[in-house]
């Protein structure tokens, strides 16, 4: 998929702003200059905190791609040792993993972010890992070196860390020095490569800033730093780990059918703005876009193309074919033969399903799966012709799924135009 920035914007700042990508920022007449300049060095950093990167982070892999496009030089930074403390939730002291399973999920996330940046040109992208600055050294060297820089009465005003403070789980030393070790990173970026700016999470604005006050009270220089908002629906829900609503970016995890009817569902009021920040279309496609939904909603069209080119940005476009055909063939659009078991089984996922053993019969496959309430309710649904096993009309309430089975023994249930079931092989 063709990715470049929108040249009607003056500089990449002012397509940062339009795309609602500025949560908080340093100053922004110094940043609008520098991003407009030469080439600098810029950074954001993922911490192994599970297995998979998700949607909040996929705000970040694209700023960081946006930067990239204007001529900047990016470092994508995997947390091998701030992944072993982990940052301050705010309410309640995270569980520490094992040294192994952070350092194989470092694995994951690295082969995850290099797929979202350039590794070739002048202003190719650069992997680390700050286990390799901070493995080595000791507390004492620490503490003299870099924790002398920062003051306890500034580090408890952090917003994560005024809040465990304030709760009853409090909060242990080990979470309360993340800030330091973050700014610490900032720090050796700076002066390893020159790395002059650091994007991240409007939540970990603290963090940030304790980089930005490091470098300047270590090496008497300046240095930057952008808060991207945080993912949320129109209501104020928010989608990540701690929610338990998570959307990975592993399709493993997240399945691509599952991902691509996330983004299918988004509602009118957030599909604009989920458009200007997930999609490299430009302002005037956006505009189009948004000009439809205010005229025809119904159509849903501005949500198919965030569907689509938000699953082919994550899984590639043969996987996001794979998952419109799914899509459109449990609906009667397609042909479901066609779907491969793989594709088929995960879109069945979201549905509720029924298991069979290839005996019983539709009617009792549709009361097992929730569609109706009583064989009673079945049949009269078979009757009325409102009843359908894999697209194709039931015309007899005592007819089994005997040879007709889809990929993987699987069939599909439909009640009237929109209501499915899965049925599973016992």
């Amino acid at each position: 998929m063709s990715q470049q920035n929108d040249s009607t914007f003056a500089d990449v700042w002012e397509e940062l702003l339009w795309r609602g990508l500025v949560h908080v920022s340093t100053d922004a007449q110094e940043l609008k200059a520098l991003l407009a300049g030469d080439p600098i060095t810029f950074y954001c950093g993922f911490d192994p905190t599970a297995p998979s990167l998700h949607l909040g982070n996929l705000v970040q892999l694209l700023t960081m791609r946006r930067i990239q496009l204007a001529g900047h030089k990016p470092l994508g930074l995997v947390g091998g040792s701030t992944g072993l403390i982990g940052d301050p939730r705010p309410t309640a002291e995270r569980v520490l993993n094992t040294k192994d399973t952070v350092a194989e999920w470092v694995g994951y996330l690295g082969a995850q972010i290099q797929r979202f940046l350039s590794f070739e040109g002048a202003n190719a992208a650069r992997m680390v890992n700050n286990l390799d600055w901070t493995e080595g050294l000791s507390a004492i060297d620490f503490l003299r070196d870099v924790g002398k820089h920062f003051r306890v009465g500034t580090m408890i005003k952090k917003d994560a860390v005024s809040a465990r403070l304030n709760s009853d789980a409090g909060i242990s030393f080990t979470e309360f020095s993340y800030q330091i070790l973050q700014g610490f990173d900032f720090l050796e970026l700076y002066r390893q490569y020159g790395c002059v700016l650091q994007t991240g999470g409007s939540d970990q604005w603290g963090n940030l800033t304790s980089g930005t006050d490091l470098i300047h009270k270590a090496e008497g220089a300046s240095a930057h730093a952008i808060g991207t908002p945080l993912i949320t629906n129109s209501d104020g829900t928010k989608f990540g780990k701690s929610e338990g609503n998570a959307v990975w970016l592993d399709a493993s995890l997240t399945s691509p059918y599952a991902f691509y009817q996330f983004w299918l569902n988004t509602d009118d009021a957030d599909v604009i703005s989920r458009l200007k920040i997930f999609t490299f279309l430009s302002r005037a496609e956006i505009e189009a876009l948004e000009a439809q939904v205010a005229a025809e909603p119904f159509r849903r069209e501005a949500q198919r193309v965030l569907a689509r080119d938000v699953s082919v940005l994550v899984h590639g476009e043969q996987a996001t074919d794979a998952v419109i055909a799914a899509s459109e063939a449990l609906f009667g659009q397609g042909d479901l033969a066609a779907l491969d078991a793989d594709t088929l089984r995960a879109a069945l996922a979201e549905l509720p399903t029924a298991t069979s053993t290839g005996d019983e019969s539709v009617a009792q496959l549709l009361v097992d799966a929730g569609l109706t309430s009583s064989l009673g309710e079945s049949r009269r649904a078979i009757e009325q012709g409102g009843v359908y096993l894999n697209n194709v009309r039931v015309d007899d309430a005592a007819a089994t799924l005997a040879g007709a089975t889809l990929a993987g023994g699987l069939a599909v249930l439909r009640r009237g135009k929109k209501t499915l079931a899965g049925v599973l092989p016992a």
